[in-house]
């Protein structure tokens, strides 16, 4: 293989670049927060951002022998609307899917599992409001 070569292949691979966005700079804080945050109550991380064709997951994490799958919403102060607000019954069920495929791709399908949600606002100074939602959601699985 040439230097060259390798190059070519480094070149092509998709990188994470910084968002230029300002809602995606305050959704990715909003996320370390928030895994801060669920360290602190003893949770483990085991996945950021678990992406698959069926939707994303913002936190895949194991408290005690549960596994808990969160999304996270972030909202600047000046933002009027609750950010609870902001994940509807399709965003749930695309997590849902999501939570699906991973379970079957780690082969944990027999543990148990809750959706939390997390909501955070954060004021023009200090520290942010945090809000944690356990059960935030219960999927229909059969």
């Amino acid at each position: 293989m040439s230097f060259e070569f390798i190059k070519r292949v480094l070149r092509s691979l998709p990188w994470p670049s910084p968002p230029h966005d300002p809602r995606l700079r305050l959704g990715r804080r909003g996320e370390r927060w928030a895994a801060r945050t669920l360290k602190r109550q003893r949770h483990r991380i085991l996945a950021r951002n678990f992406r698959c064709r069926a939707g994303e997951i913002d936190l895949i994490t194991l408290f005690d022998e549960t596994l808990v799958f969160v999304e996270v919403k972030s909202r600047s102060s000046d933002d009027r609307a609750d950010p609870a607000e902001a994940v509807n019954r399709d965003k749930w069920e695309r997590i849902g899917r999501a939570a699906r495929v991973y379970l079957m791709t780690h082969r944990t399908a027999n543990r148990s599992c809750r959706f939390d949600l997390i909501t955070i606002v954060w004021p023009p100074q200090g520290r942010p409001r945090v809000e944690h939602y356990e059960d935030a959601y219960q999927p229909k699985w059969s």
